[in-house]
């Protein structure tokens, strides 16, 4: 295990650096007979519990940027350590520099560079690693690491787009929801109370407003836990257990406005995929179950799986393999078809990835289009339907002057 200590000699003067040692003691026995007293130490392996702990986390940024200094570096001919040497000395977020220095140790014990990524599938994704895997075998790291960030960067792209697109929405949404809360909070109780003690009697209407608006006043805290507990329980379920994603992937093939999204979502993530897994020279049945495991889509991940076990693997092309399966469009499975005798499968992929990406822009352009205008006019009723409760009785009353 690595350590980092931090220790002081006879004079004085402090040292700082890294030790692998079996434990804790073996540091202290290894400082002991240098004549140091150590002062600090610290095993790497606590020190990132420590920084996720604290919310500490690779990020996308920080994997576009270390595979994009990776590639600049060693197309100038900097070795792979000595590479990595700069980036620990550049890089000041600790959980990176604690990546680094794990990479740093591995390497000086002759070990694979991909194992230290693998060991972190939160951060770094089955794709990343065999990719960087198959690159060390044919030695073709640096042009590797330009694929990788040239696809990171255009992942994180696309994701940026569909936030900012879902940024009105969500505003919206939070406005209405804001407005029905005050109004039932606020307005609807005192306003039954005036009618209440008058001696008014409203009209059925206004009495089912009143009562709906006095039920939720009264009993707010525990609706809003229950929304609240009920909203994250069903997305855990849906995005953390198998039946739930089944259940949202049936969901989302289905559903009108959502289901052209959803397949050029799992088809672009194909593409960009099976293009890198490709150019990194991973065998064609590997790529294709590594593309399956990652495309997110459940019909799409047993199409992959069904072309690479029983197309490929029996002898089948790629282009036929495709052919048998249904749910990639005739396009789609033609043009692999093509390209495939042409030999040029890798750029049709990559143009296909690029295709996608400005499809699924379009989509959630058109999915945005739909929410504003059922947001407000959702918002609308509700506010409406406030003040219609409101406004019927008080017409009622002065009618009767």
């Amino acid at each position: 295990m690595l350590y980092h200590y931090i220790a002081s000699d006879h004079d004085g003067k402090l040292s700082e650096a890294e030790m692998d040692a079996d434990s804790l003691a073996g540091v202290l026995r290894a400082l002991s007979s240098k004549g140091l007293r150590p002062i600090s130490v610290q095993s790497y392996k606590d020190t990132q519990k420590g920084f996720h702990l604290f919310g500490g986390r690779i990020t996308l940024t920080d994997k576009i940027f270390l595979t994009k200094y990776l590639a600049l570096m060693l197309r100038v001919g900097t070795d792979l350590l000595s590479a990595i040497n700069i980036l620990i000395a550049d890089f000041e977020k600790p959980v990176m520099r604690s990546l680094l220095l794990e990479i740093r140790e591995n390497l000086t014990k002759g070990q694979p560079f991909n194992h230290i990524f693998a060991k972190y599938p939160h951060a770094f994704s089955p794709v990343f690693v065999n990719m960087v895997k198959a690159a060390e075998a044919s030695g073709n790291l640096q042009k590797t690491f330009e694929d990788l960030s040239v696809s990171l960067q255009r992942d994180g792209e696309l994701r940026s787009k569909i936030r900012a697109a879902m940024i009105y929405p969500a505003i919206v949404l939070f406005a209405s929801t804001s407005i029905f809360l005050f109004l039932v909070t606020f307005a609807l109780p005192k306003i039954s109370t005036v009618f209440t003690q008058g001696g008014i009697e409203p009209p059925t209407f206004s009495r089912i407003v009143f009562a709906v608006g006095n039920f939720v006043n009264a009993n707010l805290v525990v609706l809003l836990v229950s929304v609240v507990v009920l909203v994250v329980s069903l997305w855990l379920f849906l995005s953390k257990t198998v039946i739930g994603r089944q259940i949202a992937d049936n969901i989302m093939s289905r559903t009108p406005v959502l289901k052209n999204l959803y397949r050029d979502l799992a088809i672009q993530r194909f593409s960009a995929t099976f293009s890198s897994l490709m150019k990194a020279g991973l065998p064609i049945i590997q790529a294709i179950n590594i593309t399956a495991d990652v495309v997110g889509a459940y019909q799409f991940k047993d199409a992959l799986n069904r072309i690479a076990e029983e197309g490929l693997a029996k002898g089948l092309t790629i282009g036929d393999a495709f052919r048998r399966e249904t749910i990639f469009p005739r396009v789609v499975t033609n043009l692999v078809a093509i390209s495939e005798k042409a030999g040029h499968l890798e750029e049709l992929l990559d143009t296909l990835a690029d295709f996608y990406t400005s499809r699924i822009d379009n989509n959630v352009k058109t999915l945005v289009s739909v929410l504003e205008p059922a947001l407000l006019l959702t918002m609308g009723i509700m506010v409406g339907s406030i003040a219609l409760s409101i406004i019927i009785p008080i017409y009622q009353l002065t009618s009767q002057f």
